[in-house]
């Protein structure tokens, strides 16, 4: 440890520096694309009838927790290039060299910050974003209307009962207190010709099948509209069924998720998607580790060499090349090319190698 960390206050004045430049860029990141998400979102919140400043707000507080999820590696990898170009510029870096410091005691208190940050970002994904991305994604489904005050509601409901369709805006609860909003019960025959439409404002589960509490019928041959007395639909249509349907990964925990793809896997369904996604719940917050390393091309080279600003742009590249594979990665893992392991891992290994062999070539 000590050969890392020779100097106690060395250490904390980088790590000081580091941990201040990456809030100070995550906050001005998020203000500047909360803003602009803003501009073409307020206009659907407030065309619902009632909405208003209490709505918008509650938005901004669902919203601003994917962006900083999701910006906080970009953010890291700024922040490097922002502590370690002015450190070389002016000559900081040049006189660690000259105390006997190698490139890796240089860079070793910012990874150990990007480590806590990490964890940190692990941990916030957990407990807030998840919950966030479920109740937004919810609201979305019903158009900004009324707010689902489930703490796990799901939206945009679609599942067939042979030829006939039971389709759902938003579903809250689990197990047979699943309750569903914004119902549609599609009946078709065997040319798969809708016959008969029935909406309902709400449906629960009426063991078996989902009791419609208010129907309004249309049948399609006739063209005529009529109001009947609360009926059972979907007598197939099993409560778990509904629940695998609707499986969200980014709306889930890891114990969530888990629960889900063994449940998935015992029915015979293809789960390669979300073990991918698990995975990557790992992965993705380690993504902010890997940018001290990539970026700390910025850091060595003599700043009169007047390659220091190109340096900048190198590390820079090599950090949105990064999420770029990541996300290509993830794309490929989810159409079966990749197993669901290395589709989440294999970006970060592979630059884990290229930042670590630039950083060597550079100290040599």
């Amino acid at each position: 440890m000590m050969d890392l960390f020779p100097s106690r206050t060395l250490a904390m004045y980088l790590s000081r520096l580091f941990i201040t430049r990456i809030f100070s860029v995550l906050i001005m990141l998020v203000m500047i694309l909360q803003v602009l998400d803003l501009l073409s979102e307020s206009g659907a919140i407030l065309s619902q009838p009632g909405n208003g400043q209490a709505q918008i707000l509650h938005y901004v507080s669902l919203r601003i927790p994917q962006l900083v999820a999701r910006f906080l590696p970009y953010s890291v990898l700024l922040a490097t290039l922002f502590t370690f170009f002015p450190l070389n510029q002016n000559s900081e870096v040049i006189a660690m060299r000259a105390a006997g410091l190698s490139a890796h005691q240089i860079l070793a208190p910012l990874l150990a910050t990007a480590m806590v940050v990490s964890g940190v970002s692990f941990t916030f994904n957990e407990l807030v974003v998840t919950r966030a991305t479920a109740q937004l994604k919810a609201w979305q489904g019903v158009q900004y209307g009324k707010i689902p005050t489930d703490a796990s509601p799901r939206a945009n409901i679609y599942i067939a009962d042979g030829p006939n369709i039971l389709a759902a805006t938003t579903m809250t609860g689990s197990g047979k207190a699943i309750h569903l909003e914004g119902v549609t019960w599609y009946e078709r025959d065997a040319n798969r010709m809708i016959t008969r439409r029935i909406i309902s404002p709400e449906a629960s589960y009426a063991a078996p099948g989902w009791l419609l509490s208010a129907p309004e019928s249309f049948d399609v041959a006739r063209a005529t509209l009529s109001k009947p007395a609360p009926l059972i639909v979907g007598a197939e249509i099993k409560p778990d069924q509904l629940e695998l349907v609707t499986a969200d990964a980014d709306g889930m925990t890891l114990s969530q998720l888990s629960k889900t793809i063994h449940t998935l896997r015992a029915g015979g369904r293809r789960t390669s998607e979300l073990e991918g996604k698990r995975w990557h719940k790992f992965s993705g917050p380690l993504s902010a580790l890997l940018m001290p390393l990539l970026g700390s091309v910025a850091a060595f080279g003599l700043a009169r060499s007047g390659q220091l600003f190109l340096r900048a742009i190198i590390g820079m590249a090599l950090g949105f090349t990064y999420f770029v594979v990541d996300n290509l990665s993830l794309a490929i893992g989810n159409f079966g090319g990749y197993p669901p392991l290395i589709a989440a891992w294999a970006p970060f290994v592979l630059f884990l190698l290229v930042g670590e062999t630039v950083l060597v070539r550079t100290e040599e």
